[in-house]
């Protein structure tokens, strides 16, 4: 299974100035705002009529939305049949109230919210495309994502789903070129779904390794993997003690893009890649402990990312370092009060064996330091305390003042919206051993997150610009659907962790 391992593959991509003559069981999905306030009894939806609808077209739209009484709120879909066009039906999606400028991520969430209604829909038409090409092109991949590897027959959807995705627009040209690059990261975003989503029955670290490495050589990576032997061999303390507990062994993978052709700048990304994480003897409550097959989300959101930088041919040198293990209890476990040595020395007290996910991480952090990287950037579902600061959809950002910065920036940019978070120094002090030089977790309840990003700081190279972006929550959505995301694994934070490579390859 995983030697053909491909990724998800996405709906192909096609560009047209004008509507086909056409276009048979096809849908088009055409953007809509309200007359009046959004939402409000007098409002009506009004067609946001590009170059490619005639005016009869969008005045059987309106005239058909209104008689349904739909008003145009955002994310508001309705379809409807108009015998102007040439296609089956009309799917009509609000963006709410009129504006200016639509900003992308309202544009994208629409599209998304078109793609979940589509119903099975193999080919759509959209003028959305007119407002923004990538937006409408990645939130229809995204919306439209659904994992069923593991649906027998009996509830296995029974049409094919979306296949293929016609984008309208006056310029063609320029169009298909942003088309296909939002084809693109929207197939790395649904290609870390599809890894998050996987249960940990068939994604442990053997075959998670297996699978980076199948990726990775489709797009000609550089591919390296560590198994047990050579982790314990090499000082990897920190990932062989947390893999030690489970009778599927660690593993490190490696993978490398070579895009600059002379000295250029060099990017470093780590991510955590615990196929499952039980807490180990510091055992996590029953309830909900199944939302734990998503705790290798940092680990699929930086394959995904460093195999989008090789598609798209990336100037600039990107080495993911991915650490993965299993942290369950068993006789082998370690133990809180065991030391462990992290990879380059540094000695830690386990206080904690559920605080797994910075010890693997340390280690990683280490090694991909010794590739004298200018920028790292390191992802994880890293602690609950996420959550509790900033919610189930917002990222936190820890690490270097301007390089934090920049990343939160660019993250809010393509709609992922994460959010920089300090460091004080004064946590340093929560985190002194009295047997090791370091403690694996606080003994104070307070700023958790903070505190492991404080721990990671300790392991992070002298010099260079480093950000971690911690998705406890937002790598998993345990809610209903909304925009362009479903229910599951989300691929967060791919694309911003994409954005900030375009960014260091463009400035530097």
């Amino acid at each position: 299974m995983s030697a053909a391992y491909a990724g998800y593959q996405a709906p192909a991509v096609t560009v047209s100035s004008s509507l086909p003559k056409r276009a048979g069981a096809a849908v088009l999905i055409v953007p809509v705002v309200s007359s009046g306030d959004d939402g409000a009894e007098q409002a009506t939806a009004k067609v946001l009529a590009g170059p490619s609808l005639p005016a009869e077209a969008v005045g059987q739209i309106e005239s058909a939305l209104q008689a349904l009484g739909a008003k145009g709120g955002a994310e508001q879909v309705t379809r409807v049949v108009v015998p102007a066009l040439p296609v089956a039906s009309v799917l009509a999606v609000g963006l709410g109230k009129p504006r200016d400028e639509y900003p992308a991520d309202l544009v994208r969430r629409a599209a998304g919210a078109a793609a979940r209604a589509l119903n099975g829909t193999e080919k759509v038409l959209t003028t959305l495309s007119e407002l923004d090409v990538s937006a409408a092109v990645e939130g229809l991949i995204l919306g439209s994502y659904r994992f069923t590897a593991f649906r027998s027959d009996k509830t296995a959807p029974k049409d094919s789903g979306l296949r293929e995705i016609v984008a309208l627009s006056t310029d063609a040209k320029s169009a298909k070129q942003a088309a296909q690059r939002a084809a693109d990261i929207g197939a790395a975003v649904a290609t870390a779904r599809d890894l998050v989503n996987t249960p940990p029955s068939h994604l442990f670290p053997a075959e998670f390794a297996s699978r980076a490495k199948a990726l990775g050589e489709a797009v000609g990576l550089t591919v390296e993997i560590l198994d047990e032997k050579a982790l314990e061999k090499g000082g990897y303390g920190g990932i062989i003690g947390v893999g030690k507990g489970s009778s599927r062994p660690p593993r490190l993978v490696r993978l490398t893009h070579k895009g600059a052709k002379r000295k250029g700048k060099r990017v470093a990304l780590v991510g955590k890649g615990i196929t499952f994480d039980t807490g180990g003897i510091s055992i996590k409550p029953a309830a909900n402990m199944h939302h734990m097959t998503s705790d290798m989300g940092g680990a699929a959101a930086v394959i995904a990312t460093v195999v989008l930088a090789a598609k798209q041919k990336l100037p600039i040198d990107v080495i993911a370092t991915v650490p993965m293990a299993e942290n369950m209890p068993s006789s082998t476990a370690q133990r809180p009060g065991d030391v462990l040595t992290q990879y380059g020395g540094i000695t830690v007290e386990v206080l904690n064996t559920d605080a797994e996910g910075r010890l693997i991480l340390a280690d990683a952090i280490v090694r991909a330091g010794e590739d004298d990287p200018d920028y790292l950037i390191e992802t994880s579902t890293l602690t609950g305390a996420q959550t509790v600061a900033l919610g189930a959809r917002t990222p936190g950002v820890m690490g270097s003042d301007e390089f934090r910065d920049r990343v939160a920036d660019l993250s809010q940019a393509v709609g992922e919206n994460a959010w920089a978070m300090p460091l004080p120094e004064e946590l340093k002090d929560d985190l002194k051993s009295t047997v090791a030089d370091l403690a694996n977790v606080s003994g104070s309840r307070f700023a958790g997150m903070l505190v492991a990003g404080t721990y990671l700081r300790e392991f992070v190279p002298e010099g260079v610009q480093w950000a971690h972006i911690d998705i406890a929550g937002p790598a998993y959505n345990t809610s209903g659907p909304w925009g362009y995301t479903g229910k599951g694994g989300t691929g967060v934070p791919t694309r911003t962790m994409f954005a900030v490579l375009e960014d260091i390859a463009a400035n530097g």
